[in-house]
């Protein structure tokens, strides 16, 4: 059980992203971090990238235009929700009004380049060095069992984390959307929910790196969260939340199918929330496998690998 920590948190600089562009649970998270006293700034897609996993593609490279993600931005004139039209610059700042003060940024591309785009330009320009963590979302939608593997959201963290940098993937319910005022109820319960995660993370790692190097986290919260949904200890199962199939007809491409129900052996993460609970699970960094499967491979291939 994650209980609530007392301890005064340290100031962080904290690099925000998401694979959603500028949406509700966006805002209400940096109001709360700027709230409890951290530096942040926000690097996002310029259009919602869900499923984009680690693609480090640019969709433009001078401004704005339709191409790749050609409906989505003919749809809103520009990038998701206004942060910037059509014919700005692929990278840059925020142009919607009241995102102007110069933490907001945008890249057309996959969320990863918009991590990359905050971990190399911006967060050397505003710091003078990497930030102290990075958190990827919070996700219109939650990030489960077999889906990770695809996610944006959890793409972002596992880059930087690949890097040497703390960092969280946090995915919340697709109740959280609210594209018409950005200021989704849910979304900032969200937020503070977060805040209390870091804070019992802060009051064991005092001034040194919030987590180990290697390990990120994926953190999902439950549909309707209320300000006192537990944390709970998980691991990432095998539930299939979409099950996607490939359409093999005009218009070819996905199609997503009926969630199952979860049996005994994918009662990890997707169980504990549906049970309203904080899903809080350890990932490693990369592809690297334990130690036992490292040895079964030297012993099936003892014959033909070299000595």
């Amino acid at each position: 059980m994650l209980l609530a920590c007392t301890s005064p948190a340290f100031a962080l600089n904290i690099l925000l992203s998401n694979d959603d562009g500028l949406t509700s649970n966006l805002k209400a998270m940096y109001d709360a971090l700027k709230a409890d006293g951290h530096q942040v700034i926000v690097s996002v897609p310029c259009s919602g990238q869900s499923g984009r996993g680690a693609a480090i593609v640019m969709y433009s490279t001078t401004t704005i235009i339709a191409d790749n993600d050609k409906t989505q931005i003919e749809a809103e004139g520009g990038c998701h929700n206004g942060a910037a039209p059509i014919g700005a610059p692929a990278v840059g700042p925020f142009t919607k009004g009241g995102y102007t003060n110069g933490d907001f940024h945008y890249v057309h591309g996959t969320p990863v380049m918009a991590t990359m785009y905050g971990l190399d330009v911006l967060a050397p320009a505003r710091w003078n060095k990497v930030p102290d963590l990075v958190l990827s979302g919070p996700n219109e939608g939650q990030n489960v069992g077999k889906v990770v593997v695809n996610s944006g959201t959890i793409g972002n963290a596992q880059f930087a984390a690949g890097r040497g940098i703390p960092a969280v993937a946090l995915s919340a319910g697709t109740d959280t959307v609210d594209n018409t005022n950005l200021a989704n109820a849910y979304s900032s319960v969200v937020a503070q929910l977060t805040v209390k995660l870091l804070k019992a993370l802060q009051a064991k790692a005092g001034t040194n790196a919030l987590l180990p190097a290697g390990v990120a986290l994926n953190v999902n919260f439950p549909n309707a969260p209320a300000a006192n949904s537990p944390f709970a200890f998980s691991r990432i199962g095998s539930y299939d939340l979409y099950n996607f199939k490939f359409k093999n007809s005009a218009p070819y491409g996905l199609t997503i199918g009926a969630a199952g129900t979860p049996t005994a052996d994918q009662a990890e993460d997707e169980s504990l929330v549906s049970k309203s609970k904080v899903s809080v699970s350890a990932m490693q960094v990369g592809f690297e496998h334990r130690p036992a499967a490292q040895q079964w491979l030297r012993l099936r291939l003892r014959d033909l690998l070299a000595q």
